[in-house]
């Protein structure tokens, strides 16, 4: 059986004695879609951000971008790649068990099987009351497929949340109130973040139950909303920001020509959750605030000082938002399933992508160019 530890190895103590420090214009903001085993890919921009000494202010995440996230607020930044390197090899270890069968070319089929049918060890298992029928009234919370309990315990031990408590790092975490079906943000700056957020933000249904916050069940924000950029633009106060989005899902592709092909397309279409145009949206409205803020300018003080007018210049603000969109390469033979691959060579394929699709992002260095300063938001693709 193939080792089920994650190759290469992350060696943490290379990663700190390499570590430069870059300056940013701003805030340091990592932004996470959700995407299950695609979220590899995030553990990867995280480890480049630290190796070039960027650690983030503010941590944005949805399902498990919301997991990733919180491992890494709720840790100290010597503990974050360590326990995020823990959660990763503790899924793959679940999936290594089919990797015999590779010998008889059946290794992903049956990787798939066991991950339907037995679940993953640490993350999640059978929910043994759903076998009594889908008509049979659970409970909002034990409604679903799989039980969360291993995933439960498993961020349990990796999440220091006296630490999140501190607020040295802001974490973000977005859900869907089951009832209302309006998406919220639970944030550390407002409140006191337990595990129950996590997990609630990453209760996909139906496999996974909903969780029950102050009385109300929540499930995964990515069913409303996967792309959780939105909530940064859309902070009070502004702040002048570098925001690092790692985006898992595809958002344009070539025309599928087989049934599979067009089951993935249309999960690829489904979750990238039209990020990109919930990002040309803020640039018009941030654009439309720094040219209040220029009008305002232009104002005789006279009026410019009057309450009437301080209210509406208000409206307008000077910062800019700089965007790095870290988008996750699709890999040779993935389909629709590609968010179960929990095997350790998926995992690797995509940490090693987003480690070295960040670095070579970060030694760019685009928020160093000049740009049009009655710009808000600047889009580095």
């Amino acid at each position: 059986m193939k080792n089920p530890e994650l190759n290469p190895e992350v060696d943490f103590a290379k990663v700190a004695s390499n570590r430069t420090l870059t300056k940013l214009p701003g805030q340091a903001v990592l932004v996470m879609q959700g995407g299950g085993a695609l979220g590899a890919f995030q553990a990867g921009v995280y480890e480049a951000m630290q190796e070039a000494g960027i650690e983030p202010d503010w941590v944005v995440g949805t399902s498990i971008g919301a997991i990733n996230g919180a491992i890494i607020a709720g840790n100290t930044p010597q503990n974050r790649l360590p326990r995020l390197k823990e959660f990763w090899n503790i899924v793959a270890k679940g999936a290594a068990a089919s990797a015999h069968w590779n010998v008889f070319g059946l290794g992903k089929l049956m990787h798939k099987l066991s991950t339907v049918s037995v679940g993953i060890p640490g993350f999640f298992e059978p929910n043994l009351q759903s076998w009594l029928g889908g008509h049979t009234p659970l409970g909002v919370a034990e409604a679903s497929y799989y039980s969360t309990a291993p995933l439960r315990r498993t961020l349990g031990e990796l999440i220091d949340f006296d630490h999140l408590a501190k607020g040295s790092t802001r974490l973000a975490l977005g859900a869907v109130n089951v009832c209302s079906g309006r998406m919220h943000y639970f944030d550390s700056r407002d409140h006191v973040l337990s595990l129950d957020h996590v997990m609630a933000s990453g209760a996909l249904p139906p496999a996974f139950p909903a969780v029950m916050i102050e009385g109300e069940p929540y499930w995964d924000g990515g069913i409303y909303s996967n792309t959780p950029i939105e909530v940064v633009m859309d902070d009070n106060p502004r702040r002048d920001s570098v925001i690092f989005a790692a985006q898992l899902w595809q958002q344009e592709d070539e025309a599928p020509h087989s049934i599979e092909r067009v089951m993935s397309r249309y999960k690829d279409i489904q979750y990238a959750s039209r990020s990109e145009s919930h990002t040309v949206r803020q640039q018009q409205i941030h654009h439309l605030r720094h040219i209040v803020r220029e009008l305002g300018n232009l104002l005789p003080e006279k009026i410019r000082a009057t309450s009437a007018a301080q209210d509406l210049i208000d409206w307008g603000c000077g910062t800019v938002m700089h965007v790095l969109s870290l988008q996750a390469p699709a890999l040779e033979g993935e389909d629709h399933t590609k968010d179960i691959d929990f095997t350790p060579d998926g995992i690797a394929a995509r940490w090693n992508a987003g480690r070295n699709f960040a670095r070579s992002k970060i030694a760019a260095a685009p928020w160093n160019a000049p740009i049009d300063p009655i710009q808000g938001i600047v889009v580095h693709d």
